[in-house]
């Protein structure tokens, strides 16, 4: 009885409901993570959370379309490769492709999702998770440093914080996903009309698919404003339909 007691304690713990936070902090903490974005030394550093979500989305995808994953590598530039094997066609090699620019953005609106139903534990043991099973296939060292160190500050947020805490984290994190989401496709066209970027996602896209790369580009921006959108809805609707 005791087990079973402390089994459904520990399901309620992860996925019980917290209290709504204060309007004021969902704002504040989105114009911070906007401020993180534009700001171009802070972004540099900042922007390394976005490679791990593109990369992982490369990588999960890839594994999804029955492709092998090789690795990920992470690096200090907040560049990042991700290897599989598999046909170099078709559509397996054209979604794994399509997956990285799209994916920061589509885990943000994943995240504001479960923040809408106050689920902001929750929220953070899923990112604590998906980050252990990508550490598995990480080549690298800069790679495994980053990704220990970012899953172990979300660790410690989500077990030793307080709620407070826990909100203002978990809605900084997921506005910054949303947000960071966006900025790399304009930094993407901008080395692609400098010709420093030959082998960018988007071009090997077109490659695939015999599609022209700034359509790619193009897709990626709508997919990640569209995310913006919906996910900036997502985070606002509970005090909304307060009002309401």
């Amino acid at each position: 009885m005791a087990s079973v007691d402390g089994l459904t304690d520990a399901w309620d713990w992860l996925f019980g409901g917290q209290p709504d936070p204060p309007l004021l902090l969902v704002i504040l903490t989105g114009v911070a993570a906007l401020a993180v974005v534009l700001t171009r030394m802070v972004w540099r550093i900042a922007r390394n959370a976005i490679t791990i979500a593109h990369e992982g989305g490369h990588a999960l995808i890839a594994l999804l379309t029955g492709r092998k994953l090789r690795g990920i590598r992470l690096h200090s530039d907040t560049s990042g490769l991700t290897l599989s094997a598999g046909r170099p066609t078709g559509p397996g090699m054209a979604f794994t492709l399509l997956a990285g620019y799209v994916a920061p953005s589509l885990i943000g609106l994943g995240g504001a999702w479960l923040l809408a139903g106050n689920r902001i534990r929750l929220l953070l043991w899923v990112t604590v998770v998906l980050l252990l099973a990508m550490l598995v296939m990480i080549r690298n060292a800069f790679g495994i440093v980053s990704i220990v160190v970012t899953g172990g500050v979300v660790f410690a947020v989500s077990w030793f914080a307080s709620p407070d805490v826990q909100s203002v984290f978990a809605y900084a994190s997921v506005w910054f996903l949303l947000l960071g989401g966006v900025r790399p496709v304009g930094e993407l066209q901008t080395l692609r009309s400098r010709g420093q970027l030959p082998d960018s996602d988007a071009d090997q896209l077109a490659g695939v698919t015999h599609v022209p790369g700034i359509v790619w580009v193009g897709f990626f921006g709508l997919v990640n404003l569209g995310a913006l959108a919906l996910g900036g809805y997502l985070l606002v609707k509970p005090f909304v339909d307060d009002l309401t």
